[in-house]
């Protein structure tokens, strides 16, 4: 009797993983069918990793132009499918990027998306606080003198937290020295604020961030001979950007000399 139970209950458990295979496989013809994606040839980025060549011919003026049409793009939301593997096939032997740009390490703000370029196209150096330092120098040296970068961009963003800890004076570990980097821009924001300048007003920390950014940019013309020479001859644009958090928006501005 128990052997033809145990039996019952066997083939019961076979013919219910049947049905449950046969529901999953009419499920899946349905979304087949229902649920496909087409996507139109002027959503796809095609690939615009450039040539030495090409990237000689650029001005500053139209990097600039490109990034500022690529923020607007991100900021409308417009549907972009990167050609990935072709572009990764296309750089793999040199690198010809149009800007260097100079970012908080604030995870939401990635870089590439918020100008909507892809592999190849930019030089991205991070570090909390966008502060200067002599590794960072170098880096933006290399990529203009060397790898040929037209524009260098400063770009802070809002609600940033080393803005923040920098104006609570927090002391901690490393970050101490970092947030050093940025009391110049509490202390200059300071002097013309005429509210509290405490980190809760987010007034403050607006100010503080446009500063920051400022005064990091005269910090590159001042440390760099190289970069303030090549601004000087018209061979790249300096300037910085303040990210907002709410649309996406990057407010580009060029910073007086």
């Amino acid at each position: 009797m128990k052997s033809l139970f145990f039996a019952f209950l066997v083939i019961s458990a076979i013919i219910l993983n049947a049905c449950q295979q046969n529901k999953s496989t009419v499920n899946t013809d349905q979304l087949d069918q229902e649920d496909t994606l087409t996507i139109a040839a002027d959503d796809v980025l095609i690939s615009d990793v450039l040539t030495k060549e090409e990237q000689s011919k650029l001005q500053p003026v139209d990097v600039l132009k490109r990034l500022e049409q690529g923020n607007l793009d991100f900021t409308k939301d417009n549907l972009t499918i990167r050609n990935t593997t072709e572009r990764v096939r296309k750089a793999s032997l040199g690198q010809y990027p149009k800007a260097v740009i100079l970012s908080c390490l604030d995870s939401r703000v990635p870089v590439e998306d918020v100008f909507h370029s892809g592999i190849g196209n930019l030089f991205v150096a991070r570090v909390a606080g966008n502060i200067i330092n002599d590794d960072i120098l170098g880096s933006m040296e290399y990529a203009c003198k060397v790898s040929g970068a037209k524009l260098v961009m400063v770009l802070g963003h809002e609600y940033c937290g080393a803005i923040k800890s920098a104006i609570d004076g927090v002391k901690l570990g490393n970050i101490t020295t970092l947030l050093k980097k940025i009391n110049p821009a509490v202390i200059s924001a300071k002097a013309n604020f005429k509210s509290e300048a405490v980190s809760s007003n987010p007034l403050f920390v607006e100010a503080v961030c446009d500063e920051n950014v400022k005064l990091s940019i005269q910090e590159i013309r001042n440390r760099s001979t190289i970069l303030r020479e090549m601004e000087s001859k018209g061979e790249i644009l300096l300037v910085g950007g303040v990210y907002d958090m709410k649309s996406g928006k990057v407010e580009i501005f060029q910073a007086s000399k």
